[in-house]
């Protein structure tokens, strides 16, 4: 394939990892009509089909993902080549993906960041909030954001969190009101309010540990969320008990709003850690994120 068409495979390569015409020719800048036959013309000159489009959706077809997963990590480090470069630049640039969750985000990541973007104007951060399991390789992220037992061993891992706790709590009135709770199988006569999660196909299982015994408590109540800020607000209405980090709601426990239950049975856990492949070269730009991010208690 001559040099003038590695643009077409560029093309091909947003398809298939958005599986979609639309949001490929947004990322690219181009029309749909002008991505469709640029992917049309790379068909006909390999003579194989490479995507299957119907009506609602597209996916690589054989031949497109075994193209996919070739072509796709040698892009990739034509790119982090190219970052990297900025070394010799005055002043590191370039942009940084990280997929996170929301607490993460708001408690770790925004503050290193705000800071950092201060003193590096040509770095741009994009972090993007799920609280899926990501393939960073799959999506193109530059590093993603897990507890230290969720990160695979075949991934850098860097600690930017010291270790955590969750806590069961409710507001003073909802537990004058109801039984006391003093094992975790107690809280199937409460009001619970839970937190839905893609990880893990469904509700969160709320989890607990006493003297090396380990219990996953399946919760019900009149609430589901799928982000941690409205729950602790409902949780505060008086909804119900919700399980939720413990420096969430450290500031209304010590107000007097929250009250907190079953803390013989929340043990500290290994808390956040950023994680990427070991095989990438991390830009300048990267390197200076880890650096500020990088947990020294």
């Amino acid at each position: 394939m001559s040099r003038q068409n590695y643009n077409d495979l560029l093309a091909f390569l947003a398809v298939a990892r958005e599986q979609s015409f639309t949001r490929a020719a947004a990322q690219l800048g181009v029309s749909q009509s002008a991505l469709s036959h640029t992917i049309r013309a790379l068909e006909s000159r390999l003579g194989l089909r490479l995507l299957t489009r119907t009506t609602r959706s597209v996916s690589p077809t054989e031949a497109g993902q075994r193209l996919l997963m070739t072509i796709g990590p040698r892009f990739e480090d034509i790119d982090a080549a190219l970052a990297s470069l900025s070394a010799l630049r005055d002043k590191p640039g370039g942009t940084v993906r990280i997929t996170t969750g929301e607490h993460a985000a708001d408690t770790i990541l925004w503050p290193a960041v705000r800071k950092l973007l201060k003193h590096y104007p040509e770095i741009r951060v994009e972090l993007f909030n799920d609280p899926g399991l990501t393939d960073i390789a799959a999506e193109r992220f530059d590093a993603g954001v897990r507890f230290g037992e969720q990160v695979d061993k075949d991934m850098i891992a860097v600690r930017i969190s010291p270790d955590m706790r969750m806590l069961v709590v409710g507001t003073p009135a909802y537990l004058a009101q109801r039984p006391a709770i003093a094992t975790p199988q107690d809280l199937a006569q409460h009001a619970c309010i839970n937190l839905r999660l893609p990880t893990y196909g469904g509700l969160y299982a709320w989890e607990f540990e006493k003297d090396g015994r380990e219990l996953r408590v399946r919760v019900d109540g009149q609430l589901v969320f799928n982000t941690l800020g409205p729950l602790l607000r409902a949780c505060l209405d008086g909804f119900g008990l919700a399980f939720l980090p413990e420096d969430m709601v450290a500031p209304s426990i010590a107000m007097g709003k929250l009250q907190s239950v079953l803390e013989d049975w929340s043990p500290p856990f290994s808390g956040y850690h950023l994680y990427y492949p070991s095989r990438r070269q991390p830009s300048p730009a990267f390197q200076l994120l880890v650096d500020a991010l990088r947990y020294r208690g």
